[in-house]
C-alpha cells in the first residue's frame, strides 16, 4: 500500500503544472517569487499532490474556484519543501468560508468552572480531518504592521505539530526523536514571550504565540516565513531552529511584495 501511495504521487508530482495554476502563484502568492527556482519546481508538484488529495468545500456562500484552492495548495505546502513528507496525513478536507466565522467554544478554567459560547474567528485546525479557513484573512498574509500575518501558515503548523508532536499542548516534550536543543530553544523563547506580553513589548511574534504552546509554535511559523529577517534579528535561537526543522532560510530570499488579488 505504502509503495502504490508513493508511485501514484511520484506520477503526480511529474505532471505537467497546468499554465493557469501557475498564474495564480505568480499574482496571488508573494512568497512563491521569492523562492528559488529549484524550490518553485519543487513546491508546484506538492501542490499537485496536495490538490488530488484533499477536498475542498465552500461554506457560507462561497464557492471554491481555482484561484482559492491553489493559494491555500501553495502556502500549505511551502511548509513541506525540502521534508520527507506524508501531506499532511490527518488532514482529509478544508473548509473555506468568505470570512471571520462563528464557532462554538468551551473553557475550563482554573477553579473547574465550565465557561461556553461562540466566537469569531479566521481559521482553526479542527477535529475529525478538517481544516477550516476564512477567505478573507488568506486575502491578509503579510499585510499587517509587521507583515507576519498568515492564516493558512498559522493552521497547517498546526497540522504538522500534531503529526510531529513538537508541544503536544504541555510544554513542548515531543513524542519523536526531536533534538533536546531544539525543545530547550522553544520552551525558553515560549517563556521569553509571555514576559514580553506581559510588559507590552512584543516586537516580531503574534502576542497570540503567548495563548499556549501550540499557538507560540504557530505564530512563529508565521513569522519565520512572512518576516524572515525580523524574526532573526529579534529570536536569533528561535529562527535558526525553525530553519532547521523546516530546512529553509527565508531570510536569504528577496524580500517579498504584498500582491493581493482576486479568486
Amino acid at each position: 500500500m505504502l509503495f502504490i501511495t508513493a508511485s501514484r504521487r511520484n506520477r503526480l508530482r511529474n505532471q505537467p503544472f497546468p499554465p493557469a495554476w501557475e498564474r495564480i502563484l505568480e499574482q496571488e502568492v508573494p512568497l512563491y517569487n521569492s523562492l528559488p527556482l529549484t524550490d518553485r519546481e519543487e513546491l508546484k508538484g506538492h501542490i499537485l499532490v496536495f490538490l488530488a488529495e484533499k477536498q475542498f468545500e465552500g461554506a457560507g456562500g462561497l464557492v471554491i474556484t481555482d484561484g482559492i484552492r491553489v493559494k491555500i495548495a501553495a502556502q500549505a505546502c511551502l511548509l513541506l519543501l525540502h521534508r520527507e513528507t506524508d501531506y499532511y496525513p490527518g488532514l482529509s478536507s478544508i473548509v473555506v468560508y468568505p470570512d471571520e466565522y462563528l464557532a462554538p467554544f468551551e473553557e475550563l478554567d482554573e477553579t473547574g468552572v465550565v465557561t461556553s459560547g461562540t466566537d469569531r474567528r479566521s481559521g482553526e485546525s479542527g477535529e475529525q480531518g478538517t481544516l477550516v479557513l476564512s477567505w478573507a484573512d488568506i486575502q491578509m498574509a503579510g499585510v499587517d504592521g509587521d507583515g507576519a500575518y498568515n492564516v493558512v501558515l498559522h493552521e497547517f503548523a498546526h497540522q504538522l505539530d500534531a503529526e510531529d508532536g513538537i508541544t503536544d499542548e504541555t510544554p513542548f516534550f515531543p513524542r519523536r526523536a526531536v533534538r533536546k536543543h531544539w525543545q530547550r530553544t522553544l520552551e525558553a523563547e515560549y517563556v521569553r514571550m509571555k514576559e514580553e506580553v506581559g510588559r507590552g513589548t512584543v516586537s516580531v511574534l503574534d502576542p497570540y504565540g503567548a495563548e499556549s504552546p501550540a499557538e507560540f509554535f504557530a505564530v512563529a511559523t508565521e513569522a519565520f516565513f512572512e518576516n524572515p529577517r525580523g524574526l532573526k534579528e529579534h529570536h536569533l535561537a528561535l529562527y535558526e531552529e525553525l530553519s532547521r526543522y523546516y530546512r529553509q532560510d527565508p531570510a536569504t530570499w528577496p524580500a517579498t511584495i504584498s500582491i493581493g488579488g482576486t479568486s
